[in-house]
């Protein structure tokens, strides 16, 4: 169980280390590539009415599930800029609008994470074929206005998808607590 005194992160409040080396960059594509099983993983075995319930006005599990597959089209977007040798990334919709208005609480999880799997085997695909001249390009990340290369942006989505899975664990453990008549 995790340690309900520790508070999750705010993904906005979050600084950023662009300094791994591109010899890591093979460990990293596994982590991504691993993504949707770890995600299925955690997911499996919740019944719908604990998976799509909000807690404290946050999302729930099963929209975070979707606002991951909502965010699959930058990610590849982003890494094709790379390889295209484009100098700024584009912008993401910070309000996460197309996740608020997806209404993903109403879709089957099941294909929500099929749907995430296909996404992220295409990024992770393009990913796989970056040589050493890719890996060190840099682009300028629009929100955090600081040059990254495309292993950089690889961390981004690997720290994202770890922060929403923590996400769906804090949410999973509180509702666990409850079930078992601890308050949380």
């Amino acid at each position: 169980m995790a340690d309900s005194s520790m508070e999750l992160e705010k993904w906005f409040e979050r600084s950023f280390d662009f300094t791994l080396p591109p010899s890591r960059f093979p460990s990293l594509l596994e982590r991504l590539r691993g993504t949707p099983a770890r995600l299925a993983e955690r997911t499996r075995s919740l019944p719908s009415e604990i998976a799509t319930r909000r807690y404290k006005n946050r999302w729930s599990v099963q929209e975070n599930v979707g606002h991951l597959l909502d965010l699959e089209p930058l990610w590849l977007r982003r890494a094709e800029q790379f390889f295209g040798g484009e100098t700024d990334l584009v912008t993401a919709d910070l309000t996460n609008r197309q996740t608020h208005e997806a209404n993903h609480n109403a879709r089957q999880l099941s294909e929500l994470l099929l749907a995430f799997r296909a996404a992220r085997s295409e990024f992770v695909e393009l990913l796989t074929k970056a040589d050493a001249s890719i890996l060190v390009r840099t682009a300028v990340h629009p929100r955090l206005r600081a040059p990254m290369r495309l292993i950089d942006h690889a961390l981004f989505v690997a720290d994202h998808d770890d922060h929403h899975l923590a996400a769906i664990t804090e949410l999973t453990v509180h509702f666990d607590a409850i079930e078992d008549g601890v308050a949380p």
